[in-house]
């Protein structure tokens, strides 16, 4: 498929920040309304529910998605959809202050959620932007960042989750085309996406890093099967995807032939930047104000292990928000994202898991029956979908290993030698 492109804004000279913000407050101000004062948190006052892990109608989704799209037009038609993309392919050619800017800005007002475009925009489009042809850069990136076109991340198999260079799904040349056949597993958003950005064994003989090739395939693609997996939270944000016989043009290829661990690793380090990078480890519900107020609801204000735990949180969350602080600094200065990427997601896993526990504790059995009591079963769905960010954007068992070896200095794990018999690898350990 081929995305259509709107019309572009060029500018002769970067406008400054004074200038940026008057010309974003006058477009939110015409297209949106502004959010309400902050309030101080009450409890038993407002919606309790918990946006994280949410279930989600499909029809329901549908018209989210569609406003969604709404929104991303309208600020792409605007000059706003790609601050610092390059002019010539959609963007403004700005500075990623000025998009930090517009961001500041917009969180002020009521958009439509925009999570439907964080792997598109967060992962894949960086990725084909580094490494696809022009052709394919035209044909997607501005559709991506005005919202016309969703894009997934299919990595994942059922036999290689964390081994990522151990996947097993074929493509094989035929003239100018590829043709792929295989399964990917936990595909986010693959349901209501457009293009997906893959990687395949094309090269069996290969060393498993070296036969590797990416592609962008079209997720409406004759052969292409997209099958929800039902979590225990209830919803299906997951999914696996088959490929029988699809067919991918080679000016679809992301870099060279055999190249595609390069590609991923592209892919895997804004992947990381955006599942750490925000929301001081917690996405957003690491509100300890919140957890507090439970505590003194609950009578529970004065017991010191509550106490305690309560705090060890609050201090990991902000050293959780420090470190990606410090990763995303980097970005923005042009730098290569570091271990820091991988400290973040670690401390996200841990943080969100550290919550749910504490909450368990909290609420008790009021966590498991829905009584119409304020503030208690609204939480189920959050502690029942945290396990799953122990292994989204890369297990915790990878990220401390990455931790280990290229933060600490530790060896690398021993492998498996294939050529031993497994009782004498046990007698030499």
């Amino acid at each position: 498929m081929t995305a259509t492109t709107s019309a572009t804004t060029n500018v002769a000279s970067e406008p400054s920040l004074e200038d940026f913000a008057e010309e974003c407050t006058a477009f939110l101000d015409a297209s949106a309304e502004r959010r309400p004062p902050a309030r101080d948190f009450v409890w038993g006052e407002g919606d309790d529910s918990i946006a994280l892990f949410e279930e989600i109608d499909p029809a329901e989704e549908r018209r989210m998605l569609g406003e969604a799209k709404a929104w991303r037009a309208r600020r792409f038609d605007a000059g706003l959809g790609w601050i610092f993309g390059p002019p010539e392919l959609g963007g403004r050619g700005l500075s990623p202050a000025h998009d930090r800017l517009y961001t500041a800005l917009e969180a002020k007002y009521v958009v439509p959620p925009q999570n439907y475009f964080g792997i598109g925009l967060g992962m894949v489009a960086p990725t084909i932007l580094a490494h696809a042809t022009e052709d394919v850069k035209r044909a997607y990136l501005p559709g991506m960042y005005r919202g016309d076109v969703v894009g997934c991340q299919l990595f994942s198999e059922p036999g290689a989750g964390s081994d990522l260079a151990g996947l097993q799904m074929r493509a094989e040349r035929d003239g100018d085309q590829w043709v792929l056949n295989g399964q990917k597993v936990w595909t986010s958003g693959a349901q209501y996406s457009d293009i997906g950005e893959v990687i395949c064994r094309s090269d069996p003989d290969q060393p498993k890093h070296r036969g590797l090739t990416g592609f962008v395939v079209d997720m409406a693609a004759p052969g292409v099967e997209v099958r929800p997996l039902r979590q225990m939270t209830g919803g299906a944000s997951f999914n696996e995807v088959f490929f029988n016989d699809v067919r991918v043009p080679d000016d679809h290829r992301l870099g060279d032939v055999n190249q595609g661990w390069t590609v991923a690793l592209t892919t895997l380090m804004n992947e990381r930047a955006s599942i750490g990078g925000g929301g001081g480890g917690g996405f957003g519900v690491a509100n300890v104000t919140r957890l507090a107020e439970m505590l003194r609801h609950f009578g529970l204000a004065a017991d010191p292990v509550h106490r305690q735990e309560l705090m060890r949180l609050h201090c990991s969350f902000q050293v959780a928000k420090f470190t990606s602080q410090r990763a995303l600094d980097k970005i923005k200065a042009g730098q290569l994202p570091g271990p820091e990427l991988s400290i973040a997601k670690l401390a996200l896993s841990e943080n969100l898991t550290a919550t749910a526990q504490f909450v368990s504790r909290v609420l008790g059995p009021r966590l498991t029956a829905d009584s119409g009591e304020w503030g208690t079963f609204a939480w189920t769905q959050f502690v029942l979908g945290t396990p799953g960010m122990r292994i989204a954007g890369g297990s915790d068992e990878v990220m401390r290993n990455i931790v280990g070896e290229r933060v600490l200095g530790l060896p690398k794990e021993p492998g498996d030698n294939a050529k031993q018999p497994f009782r004498e690898t046990l007698r030499n350990t």
